[in-house]
């Protein structure tokens, strides 16, 4: 491994890790953040989520939007909604999902956000920036 990345010594300072050390998610929440990360990881489930941040909507109109099958949403749907990323109603024959919260567009705007700055010339990135 190139020493560019690493430490050429190896030294711990301790008053930085007792800093830190409180503020660590227990190892239950950060295993449920990874597997929330990981579920966000696909870029079906992305675009219904984002979907689903502009509109409350039904399967049918997801898979419409997507160019996917029903089951295929439906599918994705049960994963995200097991994660409590969405949630549905019911009216009468037609399930309509939409956003659990607003954790979870406030999370898509940050992606979207960290995207844009991404994609920004080098020149522009260091003009946004406070």
């Amino acid at each position: 491994m190139s020493s560019d990345y690493c430490c050429d010594v190896s030294c711990i300072d301790q008053e930085k890790i007792n800093a830190v050390a409180p503020h660590l998610l227990s190892a239950e929440a950060t295993v449920r953040l990874a597997e929330t990360f990981r579920l966000l990881g696909d870029p079906t489930r992305v675009r219904i989520i984002q979907a689903l941040s502009l509109e409350e909507l039904c399967v049918c109109d997801i898979a419409a939007l997507l160019g996917a099958s029903i089951s295929a949403v439906s599918h994705q749907l049960r994963l995200l909604r097991s994660m409590q990323v969405v949630r549905f109603r019911k009216s009468g024959k037609i399930v309509y999902y939409t956003l659990d919260d607003a954790h979870v567009r406030n999370l898509l705007q940050a992606g979207v956000d960290h995207i844009r700055e991404c994609l920004l010339p080098a020149k522009e990135r260091r003009e946004v920036r406070p």
